[in-house]
């Protein structure tokens, strides 16, 4: 799982990405990923498919609140590819979203 340090394509900002960002002492990013794209599809988050079926949403949860609780690990961000979109999820709360068909060339 690359860092904010860490030089890789995913980390750098692209023009084509929207950003998005939720508490991450407080939120649940699984819920604030669904919440985003739901927005950008114009629809209830009710209406997507399950999160679980791409990620586990308990799991990217543990990983941010881990990240809270401990604190001096650095920002560690996690990507995975939901509704044509590819997600990438900070630990420092930014969700960061780009059309996944446009990045797959």
């Amino acid at each position: 799982m690359p860092s904010a340090n860490d030089s890789t394509d995913e980390s750098e900002p692209r023009d084509d990405s929207r950003v998005t960002t939720f508490d991450p002492a407080s939120d649940r990013p699984s819920e604030a990923v669904v919440t985003a794209v739901a927005a950008l599809r114009e629809t209830e988050p009710a209406d997507l498919p399950p999160l679980y079926e791409v990620v586990d949403p308990d799991a990217l949860d543990s990983l941010v609140e881990h990240a809270q609780r401990v604190g001096d690990a650095g920002t560690h961000q996690v990507w995975f590819t939901y509704e044509t979109f590819d997600i990438g999820v900070r630990t420092d709360g930014e969700i960061r979203i780009r059309d996944a068909t446009a990045t797959a060339s």
